[in-house]
């Protein structure tokens, strides 16, 4: 099995208190997928997030359908908290956030370890090219959420 690693960051003009909040929702993942994932939380919700959460989701990849479940194994609010895939379309992927005061904001890292069926040559072909898109999207929308002018309780992230 080939382990690979994709990571980024960014940096947000928010504390850490305000940020990690809305990563503290998991209905706010659904915000942060791009459309064409067609991503859907199946867990009722709210979901209590702690270490060994579970939380099924559904989403295309593709095109085709799949079901997806992860679960919290780490948990440090404020500071970085780990999902893992216990079922799903990779062989693994484990996604550290973390969470990090910097100039006065929030600087989060996302750090995923995965593996996929078929390395070669799904990998350089379809699923990293995916992953940097849905990563991508998904940096364009905390950039827009958590700019210094939007009220968060206009976009669901007041507490």
């Amino acid at each position: 099995m080939k382990l690979r690693e994709f990571s980024c960051e960014l940096w947000l003009p928010r504390p850490v208190c305000e940020v990690f909040p809305f990563f503290s929702n998991a209905a706010n993942l659904e915000r942060l997928t791009p459309p064409w994932v067609n991503f859907r939380i199946l867990s009722p919700q709210p979901i209590l997030m702690k270490q060994g959460a579970l939380i099924d989701y559904r989403l295309r990849v593709r095109g085709v359908p799949v079901r997806w479940q992860s679960e919290i194994t780490v948990w440090e609010p404020q500071r970085r908290f780990v999902d893992e895939q216990r079922r799903g379309p990779y062989r693994l992927w484990r996604h550290e956030h973390i969470f990090e005061p910097k100039d006065g904001g929030t600087l989060c890292r996302d750090v995923v370890r995965y593996a996929v069926w078929f390395d070669f040559p799904l990998h350089g072909l379809l699923v990293r090219p995916d992953i940097e898109r849905i990563f991508e999207f998904r940096q364009r929308e905390l950039g827009r959420f958590f700019s210094p002018t939007t009220r968060l309780d206009t976009v669901g992230l007041s507490r």
